[in-house]
């Protein structure tokens, strides 16, 4: 097997793989350890998706979620159960994973920049720009929102459609609690502002959903870090372009298969990526061993799983943000301020409920106030 991607996708792939004696090569075209501008949000329920201990990656136990619009309005939700939702390091998980796929015999080249592929009749052709070949009898790709793959092999859509996203980084808390996380709506054109803690620092983060609003803007920065509770100019904002979901499309092709960010599968209302890379790279493994298990070579299974479980609620999740930001105040009031509402979105958040069990009495609301 070859990975394309050497991120959270490609790596978790690897681990599934090389677990169940595969041999399994990832080509990264990075030379180093890149800064990973994600929050680190996870639901709990993720960790069943790995066969390994990932405990030393959490930074926080998340035990409730506060809402506020512009920085004002405070909603809460107290989250049920045993810690439903962490907070983790992304580097340190990233690197369990890859240590743990190298210790299972996973081979791993750097500075591997892909020229080209080229489907053979029973495997695939990989050319690097250092002129060397390498064959698999499939191909995973996981190179993460940027893919030019994908698109090449028309894994996923055609046209991906992107959220605009920015990534601060900050030591200290602000004014959150160290086992909370916060949402603020209504700051945000056309998307939210969000803070998610660590053990002694803050990953911020700022995302807009809808069109190509441009949130490249250091007063908007500014006015966020503010809103918890910073008053710095000393930060770095790392800017990111996120594919989301933008539809029902296959993700899989004869002996290749799509993951993770490079599937287009991110949460189109919340952003979250870890979820859908975790629950995509464990399918995809799953598949790949089901087809050389039986000698054969057709991953549709894999392309079903995800609609199944994961797609079906992302087409709601798609269709609340649609409404959901272009009106942030009506829904902020309706679908945030109800009294069941942040709890459905707490559940939401650590995967004990879809967008679709909520989805239809939401737009209704938002609609019906807004006609």
């Amino acid at each position: 097997m070859i990975i394309i991607g050497g991120g959270l996708s490609g790596s978790s792939t690897a681990v599934h793989l090389s677990n169940k004696g595969y041999s399994v090569l990832i080509l990264e075209k990075s030379s180093h350890k890149r800064i990973i501008s994600c929050s680190g949000g996870m639901a709990a329920t993720m960790k069943k998706f790995l066969p390994i201990d990932i405990n030393k990656a959490i930074e926080t136990e998340v035990k409730s979620v506060h809402f506020t619009y512009e920085a004002k309005d405070k909603v809460i939700a107290e989250l049920s159960g045993d810690s439903p939702f962490v907070i983790v390091k992304r580097e340190e998980l990233d690197k369990l994973l890859i240590d743990k796929a190298k210790s299972e015999g996973t081979l791993l080249i750097k500075s591997a920049n892909v020229k080209s592929l080229e489907k053979n009749t029973d495997s695939w052709t990989i050319k690097c720009e250092n002129q060397n070949h390498f064959k698999a009898k499939f191909l995973v790709i996981a190179d993460g929102s940027e893919s030019k793959w994908s698109i090449f092999l028309k894994l996923g859509p055609i046209r991906p459609r992107y959220a605009q996203t920015a990534a601060i980084k900050l030591n200290g808390l602000g004014n959150l609690s160290k086992d909370s996380v916060r949402f603020d709506f209504g700051s945000i054109k056309y998307g939210f502002a969000w803070a998610f803690p660590l053990k002694q620092s803050i990953n911020i983060g700022i995302g807009t959903f809808i069109g190509n609003y441009q949130i490249n803007n250091k007063d908007l920065s500014k006015k966020v870090i503010n809103y918890f509770g910073f008053n710095t100019d000393n930060y770095e904002t790392i800017y990111k372009k996120l594919r989301i979901w933008n539809g029902f499309y296959n993700l899989h092709i004869d002996r290749a298969l799509v993951v993770g960010d490079a599937a287009s599968l991110c949460d189109p209302f919340l952003a979250e990526g870890i979820r859908p890379s975790l629950l995509s790279s464990f399918y995809a493994a799953e598949s790949i061993h089901e087809c050389l298990t039986n000698n054969d070579h057709d991953l549709s299974n894999y392309s079903r799983i995800m609609r199944l479980k994961w797609s079906k609620s992302m087409a709601w999740g798609r269709r609340i943000a649609e409404v959901f930001y272009r009106f942030p105040q009506t829904g902020y009031k309706l679908g945030v301020k109800r009294k069941t509402a942040p709890q459905r979105i707490a559940q939401i958040l650590s995967g004990q409920m879809s967008y679709s069990d909520i989805a239809q009495r939401v737009i209704k609301r938002l609609l019906f106030q807004n006609s």
